[in-house]
């Protein structure tokens, strides 16, 4: 019990040991008051470091960006017309936009990419499907590489629409096909590229 005793005016000590020197420590004494006039003549004085202002951080942010490519969509787009006029076609660079603190940005070409939309009556008939892919997989990869901008090919998304709410997505990716799929036709190559 005495033990006890003991232990609790230790804390309670300790306690009051703490708290006077927290008092003690923020308490300004008279000394230490600052007074209105000195306030005054510290927010007269001029930062020695306003005449130099600090330099701004020059470099950039990165962030995933796609850009339309307007002249290689109107040349796409003219040759897909051409195999269905029901048929259309775009071209989008994928990359990174480097974005500065002042607003402006630029853009770095990692791949282009091109995306095929047809309309379909049959969604279910694979080889009508992939001979469709297989007319236009030819036509973007005879595309000379200096014509594809950053020289790097990405993939070839088509877009079978049956209505507005029922499609199906099919993506080749480009290097793929060629190394895998060259020559393949219908269900074959449709199958080879669709995911379920």
């Amino acid at each position: 019990m005495k033990h006890k005793r003991n232990w609790v005016i230790g804390i309670i000590l300790s306690a009051a040991a703490a708290f006077a020197a927290l008092q003690t420590v923020t308490a300004p004494t008279q000394d230490e008051t600052v007074s209105d006039s000195t306030i005054k003549s510290i927010t007269e004085t001029p930062h020695p470091n306003t005449d130099t202002p600090a330099p701004a951080f020059e470099g950039c942010g990165f962030v995933w960006a796609y850009h339309d490519e307007p002249e290689l969509t109107e040349k796409l787009d003219t040759s897909v017309k051409f195999l269905n006029p029901e048929a259309d076609a775009n071209a989008v660079l994928f990359g990174e936009d480097c974005v500065y603190a002042d607003g402006r940005s630029t853009f770095g070409v990692m791949e282009t990419d091109f995306y095929i939309h047809l309309p379909m009556n049959d969604l279910e008939n694979e080889e009508e499907l992939g001979n469709w892919m297989a007319e236009v997989m030819p036509v973007i990869t005879q595309i000379p590489r200096g014509e594809i901008p950053g020289g790097r090919y990405g993939f070839v998304e088509f877009r079978f629409d049956k209505n507005g709410a029922e499609f199906v997505i099919v993506r080749v990716p480009i290097q793929e096909y060629l190394a895998e799929a060259q020559g393949k036709t219908g269900a074959e190559l449709y199958r080879l590229f669709k995911k379920p």
